[in-house]
């Protein structure tokens, strides 16, 4: 009954357009009535206490980097690297497109910012190159959702806080992960396109290549510096994030001088407003979370996992579907904040490693991205690209579909994200 009143709560609050943090706060006064406990003061007092974390600063941080990478030149340089080094094969936009994606994703950890970088430097090269439009924008939502995987993560951040597992942990497991998507990508594209009359770029001479390479050199060590920092134990995500962000506006304003000063102002303001949003969700989904244990709303659910709970494998599959579920449906730290302290309990009854489980699902929340009605990165390709939602859909199935694919491949062989996890350590 919990449960139930717990869903129906969130969901009416949904259904009449009620943003989905103030959802939230009403399925957590639902829950409060329910249980008797109705004490408005709690509620601000916990959100405040949900917000009040030092690992979350990394999240305004980042959001910061990624947007002085944009505005500084820093992701440009890297999609132009891709398309010196790929860019001359068969397809080699789409192929460009990838390796843009996991250059971007290394930098910036944000599906949104890094689909609307890739579909404004490559849509309109691959429109003229003759590529299907709407299979092109596909891979262009399907390259974005890389980000949330391949460290640095706001995903990881997130589950980390609410899960109370190494957000440093949670970074070095997600590189092969992330990698293993953009190979997926890759054989994908190259099955779909090679039906496709597209024009074939000219190939770069090696000096050409050297001079795309020296261009980005200084994007390319960022994620070095961050992932040798946490290996090395030489600072914490939050540190990092802080690192990431002096960095990119050193680079960006100093040594590229494509970031002015007058530039700043919008720059902040942008990664502010989006900080704000996930704090915002964050706080309120604290009472939930807070709430939700209480109620005992984890033990209902391990009751309807019960058949499962003997074989983990099998309890890591139901699970998984059950994510991809609610993905069509929420947006990707909705999903994270709402479920993360409804299954953890039950994924450590289970024995499941918390960092294993923790990349899965944030691979999962990131498929959500690509799934409608939802799917936010879809309705930036639409905005960016200029293309009809349903024709975007049509052609980012394909893409989806091996996403999927690598999803069930992991949740089968876990040893693909704890062997690397335990190299990197």
């Amino acid at each position: 009954m919990t449960l139930f009143i717990f869903a129906a709560s969130l969901l009416a609050a949904m259904a009449v357009g009620m943003p989905i943090a103030f959802a939230l706060m009403a399925s957590s006064l639902a829950l409060m009535w329910h249980l008797d406990l109705f004490q408005p003061q709690a509620m601000a007092l916990q959100m405040l206490n949900g917000a009040d974390s030092f690992a979350l600063l990394a999240i305004p941080f980042f959001m910061l980097a990624g947007e002085a990478m944009n505005a500084g030149g820093l992701s440009r340089r890297l999609v132009h690297l891709g398309m010196a080094l790929v860019g001359h094969v068969r397809g080699g936009l789409g192929y460009v497109a990838i390796v843009a994606a996991i250059f971007l994703a290394s930098l910036s950890g944000s599906a949104v910012a890094d689909t609307a970088a890739l579909a404004a430097v490559l849509m309109p090269v691959m429109r003229q190159a003759g590529h299907d439009v709407p299979r092109s924008a596909g891979l262009m939502a399907a390259g974005g959702i890389i980000a949330p995987v391949i460290p640095p993560s706001i995903g990881y951040i997130v589950f980390g806080v609410t899960a109370n597992t190494s957000i440093t942990a949670l970074f070095l497991a997600g590189v092969v992960p992330g990698i293993v998507m953009g190979l997926a990508l890759a054989i994908t594209w190259a099955i779909v396109a090679r039906r496709e009359n597209s024009a074939v770029m000219p190939v770069m001479s090696g000096k050409e290549r050297l001079a795309a390479l020296r261009d980005a050199a200084l994007a390319l060590v960022l994620p070095a510096i961050i992932i040798g920092g946490l290996k090395f134990g030489i600072f914490t995500p939050t540190e990092a994030a802080v690192v990431a962000a002096v960095y990119a506006l050193f680079v960006g304003m100093v040594v590229y001088r494509e970031l002015k000063p007058r530039d700043l102002p919008k720059v902040m303001l942008s990664a502010i407003r989006t900080s704000a949003a996930v704090m915002f969700l964050v706080a309120a989904a604290s009472v939930s979370a807070y709430l939700i244990t209480i109620a005992d709303i984890p033990g209902e659910v391990r009751n309807i996992l019960e058949p499962f709970m003997g074989e983990r494998i099998s309890l890591m599959l139901a699970i998984m579907l059950l994510v991809v579920i609610v993905g069509t449906a929420l947006d990707f730290i909705p999903t994270i904040l709402i479920l993360t302290p409804v299954l953890m309990p039950i994924v450590r009854e289970a024995g499941i490693d918390p960092v294993y489980f923790g990349v899965l699902f944030i691979l999962n929340c990131a498929i959500g991205l690509l799934t409608p009605p939802v799917g936010a990165v879809l309705n930036v390709v639409c905005a960016v690209a200029k293309v009809r939602m349903g024709s975007v859909i049509r052609g980012v199935m394909p893409f989806l579909a091996s996403q999927l694919v690598v999803l069930l491949a992991l949740t089968l062989m876990p040893w693909l994200v704890l062997g690397p996890l335990r190299w990197l350590r």
